[in-house]
């Protein structure tokens, strides 16, 4: 596949494919002998991982540790394990914070509905500590 319909198919525009591949996000694309990248199944499976880690809010130095831990073998299965774990273990802190935060949302729309229907604005004690922030 061309540079071209590997941004379709992924929705990510050239230039970033060429910075992923630079910087050590994706392995070294193979290129045919003028030169233009050819895209191949493993290629996209990089390119999928490293999209979907970055959806996900993967820092992208941790996603060139984990490209290169992949690249020395089987004898860095143990420290990729690791930093998947650590970055799973992020992304469920940030998920409970943004389930409290859609919490704290969800409490005060009903209390503005409400306020729609009566025509008055009323905060409830209990309401309030139910949601409040935890640190």
């Amino acid at each position: 596949m061309t540079i071209k319909e590997v941004s379709e198919k992924y929705h990510i525009s050239a230039d970033t494919l060429r910075y992923y591949e630079r910087v050590g996000m994706i392995p070294p694309v193979p290129r045919t002998v003028s030169g233009i990248r050819n895209y191949g199944e493993s290629e996209c499976v990089w390119i999928e991982l490293v999209v979907c880690m970055r959806n996900a809010g993967l820092p992208i130095e941790a996603i060139i540790e984990y490209v290169k831990l992949c690249q020395v073998g089987s004898s860095t299965i143990d420290a990729r394990l690791q930093l998947l774990q650590k970055q799973r273990d992020k992304l469920l802190a940030q998920q409970e914070k943004t389930t409290q935060t859609l919490a704290l949302l969800a409490y005060k729309i009903s209390v503005y509905e409400q306020a729609v229907a009566t025509g008055q604005l009323q905060w409830t004690r209990e309401g309030s500590r139910a949601y409040r922030w935890q640190q």
